[in-house]
């Protein structure tokens, strides 16, 4: 994402959070009701603090001030973020991109069907709602966070297409999960790809991270089973003198063109919108079966490994023309900042485009592409060397769209017949699912599609 984006999504999130959770962004405070991750601290434990809050660009409270025993020290602004679970969307959408995430897509246990599915929504729901406040998951909990805040956790639930097979439910599936089409540079392995259910799961901090995917997984219990999971990372929250968008494996800025929420067509971009009940607007029954999606949206999440060795191997030069930015600050061949508009008609002394007619930032292009438009939010990953001696590392790609059929698709598609990035990624694992709008008060993920 860009920095206007991160700008504004941190601003749109930290009100959310302040107004929900009583987060004191000025002290570093806990937010109240916070009992499970309290930082107990010891002489060495106040060094490390000191040192973190340092690193933060913030500043703690000292105990005395609030009143507490001298042994209790607050956790930094990076423990004590919160991210709302209940809202219009699920959290993990348009929140700033995270350190640590899971990805983790589950098929139903044979013969669990609608019941379970929703007996299943409702215990995710339910941890979900109390980790992401900090707060134990009832009845099970490990422990394993038990020192941290809730560190920005967010957890995002998805529906994959034989989901409505299972259940019974296939007359309300959306059409937006048709298979997505076959590409060129597919190689897909089908043991990772696709899934009944589907989690993402985003922190701050890796425990805690972890701690929201064991927790999850154990209350899967009998109804389902884990088909595959991927872990990645990013950057960490104030590595970089100031806020700005992550760099993936290959060095390049990653999100750079992606929609803003500034830009007044960004949440038609991004969600379903509400069906129109009556009067002109109003589609067919399908459309009715479908009403549950509104406010939701669609996520395609690919693993495309990157071919490390190859790429290094290029000058920088060489690695620009293929991307069409800058490495150094995203900046488009054509001049400019991270920012500026792509120069896609300019001419060098030597007649040729400056951004060549096969390069990444070319082809991908929302003005190239009639507007299509999707908000990536990735992980980086890296799982070891492979047996050829080469790192198993790459993107964990998720993007985000109120339709894949006018918003990935028709940008694969068009990066598919001669993207020079091509040469440098493999497509190995797919999915594409269902994330319905967010919870209600009172509701789980899902009530509105099982329930009806």
């Amino acid at each position: 994402m860009s920095d206007t984006q991160q700008n504004d999504l941190a601003r749109k999130d930290g009100k959310d959070s302040e107004a929900d959770h009583g987060t004191d962004h000025g002290t570093g405070a806990a937010p109240a009701g916070v009992s499970r991750r309290r930082l107990l601290g010891t002489a060495s434990a106040v060094g490390a603090a000191g040192l973190a809050v340092g690193a933060a660009g913030g500043a703690a409270a000292s105990a005395a001030g609030r009143h507490e025993p001298a042994s209790v020290t607050a956790l930094t602004t990076v423990g004590t973020d919160t991210v709302a679970f209940h809202g219009a969307h699920q959290p993990g959408i348009t929140t700033p991109l995270q350190a640590r995430g899971h990805l983790v897509a589950f098929d139903l246990a044979p013969g669990a069907g609608r019941k379970e599915a929703s007996a299943l929504l409702r215990r995710w729901s339910a941890s979900a709602r109390a980790l992401m406040a900090g707060e134990p998951a009832a009845g099970h909990d490990t422990g394993v966070a038990l020192d941290a805040g809730p560190s920005s956790l967010t957890v995002t639930f998805g529906f994959g297409r034989t989901f409505f097979d299972r259940t019974g439910l296939t007359g309300r599936r959306p059409s937006a999960l048709d298979p997505l089409p076959p590409f060129s540079s597919d190689h897909l392995d089908a043991r990772r790809s696709d899934g009944d259910l589907w989690i993402q799961v985003g922190a701050n901090d890796a425990l805690v991270a972890f701690h929201a995917l064991r927790t999850l997984q154990k209350d899967a219990g009998a109804a389902a089973r884990v088909r595959w999971q991927m872990n990645g990372f990013n950057r960490t929250p104030g590595a970089t003198a100031h806020p700005m968008t992550a760099r993936n494996l290959m060095g390049q800025l990653d999100g750079t063109a992606n929609p803003k929420p500034s830009e007044p067509d960004f949440d038609r971009r991004l969600f379903v919108p509400p069906t129109p009940t009556a009067g002109p607007a109003a589609d067919s029954t399908a459309s009715e079966d479908t009403a549950w999606m509104a406010g939701g949206s669609y996520a395609v999440v690919r693993r495309i490994r990157m071919l490390l060795d190859s790429w290094e191997q290029l000058s920088l030069h060489h690695q620009e023309q293929v991307i069409g930015r800058r490495k150094a600050d995203g900046a488009p061949l054509t001049g400019g900042t991270e920012g500026t508009a792509l120069g896609l008609d300019t001419v060098g002394p030597d007649g040729k485009l400056v951004i060549p007619g096969n390069a990444h930032a070319r082809i991908s292009a929302p003005e190239a592409n009639g507007g299509a438009a999707m908000l990536r939010r990735p992980f980086s990953f890296h799982d070891g060397i492979g047996p050829d001696g080469t790192p198993d590392a790459g993107l964990l790609f998720v993007c985000w769209q109120a339709d894949p059929l006018k918003g990935f698709v028709p940008v694969q598609r068009k990066l598919d017949r001669g993207d020079a990035l091509s040469a440098y990624i493999r497509h190995e694992a797919s999915g594409l699912f269902a994330v319905p709008g967010g919870a209600r008060e009172g509701e789980y993920v899902g009530q509105r599609l099982l329930e009806a």
